[in-house]
């Protein structure tokens, strides 16, 4: 005897897809690799994104997308800020050494 086929066993609504998590995923890879300025708009995207995720009560199967692109963001943003502290930081002793005068 079999038994009909009565489709996924998984109660509840099908998971969705947040519509912007490949974006910021990608925004955060090409923070990382090509440009660290884009860095904070994949942190700020990813960061509203996950706020809509936790406040829609649903099951999103992207949210790991959502999250790897803030996070690559977030560490994009902080060298970035690294490294504009180390160049006002050289100007600085440049200044003070008197690297610019004649």
């Amino acid at each position: 005897m079999s038994y009909p086929n009565y489709g996924p066993s998984s109660y509840g609504p099908p998971p969705q897809t947040h519509p912007q998590g490949t974006t910021i995923l990608v925004l955060g890879i090409l923070s990382l690799v090509v440009c660290s300025f884009i860095g904070p708009f994949a942190w700020s995207l990813g960061n509203r994104a996950l706020r809509e995720i936790d406040e829609s009560g649903y099951y999103y199967e992207n949210r790991g997308m959502v999250q790897a692109g803030r996070i690559c963001g977030i560490v994009s943003s902080i060298l970035m800020m690294i490294g504009l502290g180390f160049v006002v930081l050289m100007f600085g002793l440049m200044l003070v050494t008197g690297a610019f005068s004649r």
